[in-house]
Formats: C-alpha cells, structure tokens, sequence
C-alpha cells in the first residue's frame, strides 16, 4: 500500500502548529542503526515532506550533533513548511563520547539551545525537548528556563520526553506543555495508564517514538544478531537470547491483520498507534524513523488504514506478552519512576 496522497494533519498542543498526523524520525540517519546512504536519506526527505509529513524529529545527542547539521540544509530549503523538533539533556562527557549524563539545569540548557540554533543553522527551534528528566533538579527549574528561552524567540514550543504523568502536570503548571514524546507501540504501551490521561486532560499532543518496536514490529530482524555490530538495539534486552525467539512469536496476530489488508506488518502497527487518538480521545502524531523513501509512503499509507474491533481484540494481548524491558537501564524511561 503506497497511496501517495497526503496525510491529514493534527494539532501540537492547544496553540502549536498544524502538522501531519504522522512525522518522521530521523535519528538513524546519523546515528544508532548502522551505515546510512547520505543520498537516500536525503531522498527520504524530501519523499516525505510530499507525503504531508512535516514535523522532522532530531536531538542533539544523534551523533553528537551530526544529526543536527545533516539535516539542516533540508530545513533551510523548506524552512516555511517543516516543523523542526529537537532536543536537550543526553549530556556527552568530554572523556567517554560513549557515554550519555542526563542533565536538565539552565546553564546546560541554554549551552544546549545555542549549539542546536547553531547546527540547524536557523533563528528558532519550532518544538523544543527535554530529551530525559534529571530527577536532581525540579522540573519547575528546567521548564522555567525553557519558558524563557520561548520569551526570548529561542524556542516556540515546549516538549517533554519520558516524563511521568505528574512531572507532565507540574510542568505545564509553569509554561503549557505542546507535546509529550514517549515509546507507545504494540510492544510498549506502559504510557497508557498515566501519561495518556494527563496528557488528554491538558491538552497536550502525543508524539510516540519507537512505534514500530525499533523496527521488530516490522519482521526486517528477529534478534539481535541480525543487526550490524554498531547497532545500538544489540544492547536492548528485548532483542537478545530467550526474549528475541519469544517475541518474534508475537508478532503472528500482526501477519493476519497484516493479510486481511493487503498490507505490511509495519502498517498495521502504525495503524494501531494512529488509532489510539479515536481510542483514547487526544493528538496523536506518531514518528517512525526510516531511511528510504518507499519506506515513507510505505508509513503514510498506513495513516490510511482503520483497523476492526475484532482486529483490535486480536492485537489487544501482544504488549502484556512481550519478554525484556524496553532499555537495559530503565532509569532512562518514565515508566521507571511511574
């Protein structure tokens, strides 16, 4: 399915901008799952903003800033008609470049937001993220100087990612929180409990990473082995020994919804995280990464596509099944401190 007409489009937050109901990740050109094709990924660009994608999803810790800078040439063509979302706080410690310290006080942050404006090569930042939530400063503090950064025409909107419901309500409390990016899929749906429902009632956009698993969801891999070496989802225990066989057995509900559509596995995930918006009554604009433009209108397609109430009782147990954490340190996701 690769119907090349564009997406619908969903609001960020109560005042942020219009943008396609579906984004883009664009992490892994960088950084993260092996060799990239500069020329494709740039294809990927450009395929995608035809499609009606137009928030573009970036940080500063995607290959020490690389990210940034690769795509700042495609904003700067474009500048009118992307929404650039980046982020802060995934410090890197001068001796170990291997290593990421989460830091969230305003001297870092305003360090962070000028090094991004730099690398963007642009005059202000559309959606502006705390990538990860340092639990040693309140978060009253890192909003706060976020906030400023919005008076001083740094930065338009606010985001937060990984947060809980409560750090999310007491964040808004200060400056009004547009998105909350967290991994929501058929594997990942710890968000649903709290965050979902704190962002609903505050009116704030769900922007889900990850929606395909890290690719899982899709079959392209069935375990860690199968990735290159310098492919960092080697290192997440839902993609090593026992757990990889048991979860690849999951993924036999998705093939028979998968077939009743004519569709790909990945679509049907997608599908499925689309619809949590009617499910659960909020925004919800999902950011599968990809580095090829089939891929892309491959996953716009699948905004396109309403999955069944028996196909939804079907996909229903998957998530309570699934064998492994999300990240070897769960310390790095909200659900650690829920």
């Amino acid at each position: 399915m690769t119907d090349s007409s564009r997406i619908a489009t969903a609001r960020l937050g109560a005042n942020g901008p219009e943008v396609g109901v579906q984004g883009l990740g664009c992490m892994g050109m960088s950084f993260a799952y092996g060799p990239s094709d500069a020329d494709e990924s740039r294809a990927t660009l450009e395929r995608a903003l035809e499609l009606g994608v137009t928030l573009f999803d970036t940080a500063d810790a995607y290959g020490a800033g690389e990210n940034e800078k690769f795509l700042s040439p495609f904003f700067n063509a474009h500048r009118d008609e992307v929404v650039i979302a980046t982020k802060f706080a995934l410090a890197i410690p001068p001796d170990d470049p291997t290593r990421r310290v989460i830091r969230n006080d305003a001297p870092y942050i305003r360090q962070a937001v000028e090094a991004s404006l730099r690398r963007l090569d642009v005059d202000v930042i559309d959606l502006y993220y705390m990538h990860r939530r340092d639990v040693n400063v309140p978060i009253e503090e890192t909003v706060g100087t976020m906030a400023d950064l919005v008076r001083e025409g740094k930065v338009k909107q606010l985001g937060l990612s990984e947060v809980t419901a409560d750090e999310l309500r007491t964040a808004h409390t200060v400056h009004p929180i547009a998105a909350v990016q967290s991994e929501w899929s058929l594997f990942s749906r710890d968000i649903e409990a709290n965050v979902v429902p704190a962002a609903r009632d505050l009116g704030v956009t769900l922007v889900p990473y990850s929606p395909l698993g890290r690719g899982f969801l899709t079959g392209s891999f069935a375990k860690a082995e199968d990735l290159t070496t310098d492919d960092f989802r080697r290192q997440q225990p839902r993609f090593t020994g026992e757990n990889a066989a048991a979860n690849a057995a999951l993924l036999d509900p998705i093939r028979t919804v998968a077939e009743s559509h004519g569709a790909t596995l990945g679509q049907i995930a997608l599908a499925w995280v689309q619809q949590r918006a009617s499910v659960h009554g909020l925004p919800i604009v999902p950011i599968p990464g990809t580095r090829r433009p089939g891929r892309v209108a491959e996953n716009t397609a699948a905004t396109r596509i309403v999955l069944s109430e028996d196909e939804l009782a079907l996909l229903e147990p998957i998530a309570g099944k699934v064998s492994g954490d999300r990240y070897a340190d769960m310390s790095f996701a909200s659900a650690g401190r829920e």
